[in-house]
């Protein structure tokens, strides 16, 4: 066994770096951020941020090249910094390297997946997957189960990371829809958003029709960028619905909440710059989204929300199949 790379020491990047590192089959993760995040001077002072402690055989580095020796790199950061990112490691020998991508959302305004534009910005022959599906550090950390998603191009590459990170803890299954589960994962963020302006606004009802009818707009999404609409429905989307339109750890839930509230949720929501890519490319393309252009016409163009929320549920009166 060797160790394993870590990029991104945020919530979600730093379990992921404790995870591997006491249910993975792996000596020790190296863990990397730019020295001047507050989550990294946090967890540099004291090995610890509010959701766990660092074990024993997990390091933490300021410097990229100390984490490029090992061969298998997790990168969880914000999706709006990658680019910059990939650019940066592109000037590093990453030949034959495996690189699981563990956010979830999209580009803006390229509205571009996280996994083309590391092809667009490393051209040397590196292995990339993708992970997607349910979980939150709290529950996690409680020792409660999920579930989740790799996927990847090259069937060897899924066999790769999955077995190395399988546990009891989190059961991993292989994706079968690279592009779904990518578009999937991003949009969950969305409606999330929807979720939570539905909680904010105490119209608990609307929210069994949103679930309802959310995976219809994100299959037309997915269908377009030639993807199987009915992915939709697995773990990277649907699957995820409990954790991302429920959970009280959920931030783009939340963000939506304190929106509707009038309050500023003051944290990351990946959901947000995500929703604008989204409107971007339902404009250019002419893909029907009603849920996502009602979002964006209450966050960006500062609309009446119970008004567009009434008039997206009463645009269609017509038979719920059609």
């Amino acid at each position: 066994m060797t160790r394993i790379s870590l990029i991104g020491c945020g919530r979600w990047g730093t379990f992921l770096g404790w995870y591997v590192a006491n249910y993975g089959k792996c000596d020790g993760v190296d863990m990397y951020d730019i020295p001047t995040s507050p989550n990294f001077i946090e967890l540099k002072n004291t090995r610890k941020n509010p959701y766990l402690s660092l074990s024993d055989n997990m390091e933490l580095f300021d410097n990229i090249p100390a984490i490029l020796k090992n061969d298998f790199i997790i990168v969880s950061i914000g999706c709006q910094y990658f680019r910059g990112l990939c650019k940066e490691l592109s000037a590093y020998d990453l030949e034959g390297k495996t690189f699981l991508l563990a956010m979830k959302g999209l580009e803006e305004p390229s509205g571009k997946r996280m996994l083309e534009i590391m092809r667009e910005e490393i051209s040397q022959n590196i292995h990339i997957a993708t992970l997607g599906g349910p979980g939150h550090v709290q529950d996690y950390m409680r020792g409660v189960p999920s579930a989740a998603v790799v996927d990847s191009d090259e069937e060897d590459t899924k066999e790769y990371v999955i077995n190395i990170m399988q546990s009891q803890l989190i059961r991993l299954y292989y994706g079968e829809d690279l592009i779904g589960n990518q578009i999937g994962a991003a949009m969950k963020n969305v409606i999330g958003l929807a979720a939570g302006i539905l909680d904010g606004l105490e119209w608990y009802g609307l929210k069994g029709a949103l679930m309802a009818r959310a995976p219809v707009e994100v299959g037309r999404l997915i269908k377009f960028f030639g993807g199987n609409p009915m992915t939709a429905y697995g773990l990277s989307h649907l699957g995820d619905y409990e954790a991302t339109l429920f959970s009280k750890n959920s931030h783009n839930r939340m963000f939506g909440e304190k929106f509707a509230r009038g309050e500023d949720f003051g944290k990351l929501a990946e959901g947000v710059p995500t929703l604008k890519a989204v409107k971007l490319l339902a404009d250019e393309h002419g893909i029907d989204m009603p849920i996502s252009q009602a979002l964006y016409q209450a966050i960006y163009e500062k609309g009446n929300i119970k008004e567009i929320i009434t008039k997206l549920f009463e645009r269609s009166l017509k038979r719920e199949f059609s």
